[in-house]
């Protein structure tokens, strides 16, 4: 019983910070991850354990600038810096969540149609933007947060997977806790598509406004220790939970397909399919079901983080917890970028062409949002007290500088090499 208790109240400490590390392994992550296994094996296990502590330091500083100020990111830029950087975010920002939105739909609905043959991709895919968008207009968001929260736990077949398939215990620890890099083109740009995956700015933008969210379903008026103590476990365990679900999925296809001497995987719906004649129905059963699992929390994420821009940048109302009719623009803006997703498939824009469009366009902006976010942290004026420690900002400024060197290289090997 007492076990259960505790448990019960670990569970409802949960909330933004493992929606938003769940939202970051998406059908479009996956897709980046499988590339990775695929083509070089398990060297890039290692960048799990980099990826972590960066992730979570920078969702943290997010978390706590939304807390203490009450606003979201955008609110905070738009009030204290130049209105040209809050433009040049959104000019920036649209395109790319927009594209990472197509490619999520494409990719659960191309996983809908592996798991039903008969039914066309297409209407798994519409299906899916329709599902999703009745579920976030309608619904409050005490009660989106809590779907969202229970689908995290359909990313747990992703820590089954692998060992449904004979392992070697020995190369993975050596994988794990010894970097092997490659110095060629195409194992750089991985390492970079790693990076803008798991470091993404709509992440950013989320983070800060849905502690807001919490703030005010909670009707918590004031930050203290203790808020700031739980966020910041919540930050940690999604992050962590994240790191993971990356780990596992490189593992599982740099084992089963890399050492099958499939090496070139370009969409979600092919790592699935390749691993069913090699790990089994089951293996391949199960990451199916993930991708669509992992669709369902990103795309409301992505939308979302894309209107708190908008209506912030506009001062126009917001909010989840808040009616259609109270928030139309909010909602609107939401519903328009799902159905825009949706038809970048019928343009002639592929899931392919929008992941690349979309790291570029993340990795252009992640270095400046990064450098922005550590301006604000530090500033006593903005957060009081409640400025970064001398840990934050080591890891923080150790995310700027690789953000930055990944977005020169990503730059020079899409327009130079």
């Amino acid at each position: 019983m007492k076990l259960n208790t505790r448990f019960a109240r670990f569970w409802k400490l949960l909330g933004p910070g493992l929606v938003t590390g769940a939202s970051d392994d998406d059908p479009s992550g996956i897709a980046t991850y499988s590339q990775a296994g695929a083509g070089f094996g398990l060297s890039t296990l290692w960048t799990a354990l980099i990826a972590f502590p960066l992730m979570a330091a920078i969702q943290q500083m997010c978390a706590r600038i939304g807390l203490v100020t009450k606003q979201g990111l955008t609110g905070t830029l738009k009030k204290h810096y130049p209105r040209p950087v809050l433009y040049l975010m959104l000019v920036f920002s649209f395109p790319a969540i927009v594209m990472n939105i197509g490619a999520d739909i494409a990719g659960m609905g191309a996983v809908g149609n592996l798991l039903f043959p008969t039914i066309d991709q297409s209407y798994f895919s519409v299906l899916f933007t329709l599902v999703l968008l009745g579920l976030i207009i309608y619904l409050p968001y005490a009660k989106i947060a809590a779907i969202l929260k229970y689908l995290c736990i359909v990313m747990l077949v992703y820590f089954i997977v692998p060992f449904l398939y004979k392992q070697d215990v020995g190369e993975i620890i050596t994988a794990t806790f010894i970097p092997k890099i490659e110095f060629t083109k195409e194992y750089i740009a991985i390492l970079v598509g790693i990076l803008g995956t798991t470091i993404s700015p709509y992440l950013f933008f989320w983070q800060a406004s849905v502690e807001v969210e919490e703030m005010n379903v909670h009707k918590k008026l004031m930050v203290n220790k203790r808020i700031i103590q739980e966020m910041e476990q919540d930050v940690d365990f999604g992050m962590g939970f994240s790191g993971f679900v990356m780990y596992f999925i490189i593992l599982t296809t740099g084992t089963v397909l890399y050492k099958s001497g499939i090496h070139q995987i370009d969409t979600v719906e092919q790592a699935a399919l390749a691993l069913k004649p090699l790990a089994g129905d089951m293996a391949y059963l199960l990451f199916a079901v993930g991708i669509i699992g992992t669709g369902l929390i990103a795309i409301p994420v992505l939308s979302g983080s894309l209107s708190y821009i908008f209506t912030e940048t506009f001062g126009w109302e917001q909010g989840l917890n808040k009616k259609f009719h109270e928030a139309k623009g909010f909602y609107s803006i939401i519903a328009f970028s799902l159905l825009l997703g949706l038809s970048l498939n019928y343009i002639g824009i592929t899931p392919i062409d929008a992941l690349i469009y979309t790291a570029i366009l993340y990795g252009m902006t992640a270095p400046v949002l990064i450098a922005i976010i550590l301006h604000i942290s530090n500033n006593k004026e903005i957060m009081g007290d409640n400025t970064n420690s001398k840990l934050s900002n080591v890891l923080g400024f150790t995310a700027l500088i690789i953000m930055t060197l990944a977005a020169a290289a990503l730059l020079y090997f899409e327009f130079m090499a």
